[in-house]
């Protein structure tokens, strides 16, 4: 398989196995899990966050991709083909998270006026390769938010466009879970917020609840439809509040039994996401996860194996909250090729989680009741150590998918045939 021994890997994972037994550890249960772990991906790592909307306002609301590589889709045919060649190096099965902009109208439709129609492309294209699909309202880069308002808005009317923008983008998740038979999330982002000190945050906070409200009214089926709020901390001409903070959205999803959606570029640089999904769920039934990896402060770099995302997992595994958290990444960057910036993020992501599940969790926990923290900072130090990659490399052969960096072959191959010949507006 491009150059690896496939002997050389089952060796390699004969002996990790027998290693984990050692500490009753069983990789094939791991293997499994991982197996069942699916990661919805961001469509705005594919094209930069542009959309196919063409609605002539600026772009705003935080929203901005660094670089300038060749090979941007420039259309959702363009993006779903390089969707698939993502998911072709991507061990398991997985999901795409759509926005509103990337509906197909050709540019004739405004926000108010989507429908189910309008995504059917991207419907049949799930279906016929069995992937799950998420969505997203979207709140940015349009006339009506140009001045960084919308669901808070103080005008009647311009807060009355999102609200129908937002009431259609439910209908719209809820036609995408029926169609594929599945849960599609859909998630509620907005841009509000003041770029100096307002006087008045308790109003915009009322208008905004109010909003959500009217939003939310209808019930749909949670069989095929659930949703989601996200909190920011601060972005670009926001610095001095945002309406929609952690602590608003925290108090809305208990109330409503929403899902809260934890960003983990979203907080202080200080803060630990992983410490607060504990908290959450003890109130919460679920949350949605955007994992990211931010530099300074929410700059949606490229996930990578560090000390944050390893600890995420951690914490999820260890709180046995698998069914309880959904896993979307939440990243674009045109600084490198944008296939490959999906594929190391999400085999990023998994290699975490099944190092969360190679753990001797039970064992740790017990001797932490017993108050051994000897033995427990020993073994959790020991466990890093541990042959967790030739699981790894197990797993994506037997998932039909390169091991190592060998995807990147076929990454460049298709950078080389299909996306270099792609014109840049």
């Amino acid at each position: 398989m491009n150059g690896i021994d496939e002997k050389s890997v089952e060796q390699a994972f004969s002996l990790a196995r027998e290693r984990y037994a050692e500490i009753g550890i069983d990789v094939e249960e791991a293997i499994a899990r991982l197996g069942g772990l699916s990661l919805s991906l961001p469509c705005w790592q594919g094209d930069d966050g542009i959309g196919f909307e063409n609605s002539g306002a600026p772009r705003g609301g935080g929203i901005m991709a660094t670089g300038n590589y060749p090979g941007r889709a420039r259309n959702a045919d363009e993006l779903r083909k390089d969707y698939e060649t993502a998911f072709s190096v991507i061990p398991g099965r997985h999901r795409a998270n759509l926005h509103s902009i990337y509906a197909e109208t050709s540019g004739k439709v405004d926000r108010d006026r989507l429908e189910p129609a309008h995504f059917a492309r991207w419907m049949d294209w799930a279906k016929e390769r069995k992937i799950g699909l998420d969505f997203n309202p979207t709140f940015y880069s349009h006339p009506l938010a140009t001045d960084g308002f919308t669901l808070s808005h103080p005008d009647r009317a311009v807060r009355g466009f999102w609200i129908e923008h937002a009431l259609r983008c439910r209908t719209i998740g809820e036609a995408m879970g029926r169609a594929l038979s599945d849960v599609s999330v859909t998630n509620i982002w907005i841009p509000d917020g003041f770029k100096d000190s307002p006087v008045g945050r308790a109003e915009f906070r009322r208008r905004l609840a109010e909003s959500l409200d009217t939003i939310i009214a209808e019930k749909k089926d949670p069989r095929f439809f659930r949703e989601s709020v996200e909190a920011k901390l601060f972005g670009l001409g926001s610095e001095s509040c945002v309406v929609g903070s952690h602590e608003f959205y925290l108090g809305y999803a208990q109330k409503n039994r929403l899902l809260l959606c934890l960003d983990l570029g979203h907080f202080h640089p200080t803060e630990q996401v992983y410490d607060k999904i504990s908290s959450v769920l003890m109130f919460n039934e679920e949350i949605l996860l955007h994992v990211s990896r931010p530099v300074r402060w929410d700059s949606d770099h490229v996930v990578t194996m560090d000390g944050e995302l390893e600890n995420l997992a951690l914490e999820i595994v260890r709180g046995g909250f698998g069914n309880r958290v959904r896993v979307g990444l939440d990243y674009f960057d045109a600084s490198i090729n944008r296939i490959a910036a999906w594929v190391i993020g999400a085999r990023n992501v998994q290699k975490a989680f099944l190092r969360a599940y190679l753990e001797p969790s039970a064992e740790l926990k017990s001797r932490e009741e017993r108050g051994d923290y000897t033995w427990r900072l020993a073994w959790l130090e020991e466990a890093k150590s541990l042959p967790w990659q030739a699981v790894w490399d197990r797993f994506c052969l037997q998932s039909g998918v390169p091991v190592g960096v060998a995807w990147l072959d076929r990454v460049r191959d298709y950078e080389t045939k299909v996306q270099a010949a792609r014109v840049e507006p």
